[in-house]
């Protein structure tokens, strides 16, 4: 049997097995009508609660005001992304369901807007890509770690925290993120983490205390609002970012120096490449 007769042979042998195969798919999530459900979670009376925010791809809206730890609402259009509340004494998750598969994201809906009540909490938020707005000004938090992927957040304590803030650790992606207000936040060491992307950093607001933050950037923009009247320090450990400052600033090598009066910021930033701008707004 020639080389031409056993391929052939072959060849029919594979498309005669091909024919008895079948691949179960898993079934798509389908889009349906909108779903509209209430989130209520009681504060649970412990010195400090630790209350996880667990959300994909969306529209978020946090803000302050809640009677109870957390009141708000959810709308959604594809069942496996109805939300779950998951209590264990003074630790408390909302999550949000998990899809199996991907339905055209075009028609996806899915829109939290939560209040937060002002019991002393540890408030972790981890989101995929998404839109947030997040007013967090008034609230008594102990600690806040933000991490997201691709999102585009606007972030403010338009109001003094009511507590010492230990930590405020930030890891995006590549995002555009805004945070303002950070004075207010009343930290007392803050990183913030980013890949490619947009981010401002507007330290207005009530300084309290000294504050430590450490920003590492990959590509991208870096803004650090900070009003003239504070004092600042920011070092630069970076050779080929792009700086640009107002005229309250001076340079001596790496480091550059606000004079301002009472509680001093000092800042410590490593870029990949990319623009740095201080600004006292």
């Amino acid at each position: 049997m020639n080389a031409k007769i056993i391929l052939a042979v072959l060849v029919l042998s594979l498309a005669t097995m091909a024919c008895g195969f079948s691949v179960d798919l898993p079934n798509r999530p389908q889009v349906g009508p909108d779903v509209k459900e209430s989130i209520t979670v009681q504060d649970p009376k412990s010195e400090v609660t630790r209350l996880s925010i667990s959300f994909g791809a969306g529209n978020l809206k946090l803000s302050t005001g809640a009677d109870n730890l957390v009141d708000g609402t959810v709308i959604y259009n594809v069942a496996d992304l109805k939300p779950e509340v998951i209590e264990s004494g003074s630790k408390i998750e909302i999550k949000q369901g998990n899809l199996t598969s991907l339905p055209p994201i075009k028609d996806i809906k899915n829109e939290w807007d939560l209040q937060l009540g002002a019991a002393p909490m540890d408030l972790v938020l981890a989101a995929g890509a998404y839109d947030g707005t997040i007013e967090l000004g008034g609230l008594s938090l102990k600690s806040l770690d933000v991490k997201d992927g691709a999102s585009h957040v606007d972030l403010s304590f338009s109001k003094p925290n009511l507590v010492e803030m230990s930590i405020l650790q930030y890891t995006t992606g590549a995002s555009d993120v805004k945070l303002t207000g950070l004075a207010n936040a009343n930290f007392s060491t803050m990183t913030f983490s980013g890949g490619a992307g947009n981010f401002t950093l507007d330290f207005g607001g009530d300084l309290q205390r000294d504050a430590v933050i450490t920003i590492d950037s990959g590509l991208g923009n870096v803004s650090l609002m900070i009003p003239k009247e504070v004092n600042a320090k920011v070092t630069v450990e970076s050779a080929v970012v792009n700086i640009n400052h107002s005229a309250s600033w001076t340079q001596s090598g790496k480091e550059y120096v606000q004079q301002g009066s009472g509680p001093t910021l000092t800042f410590i930033v490593k870029m990949a490449a990319g623009n740095l701008l201080m600004s006292d707004k």
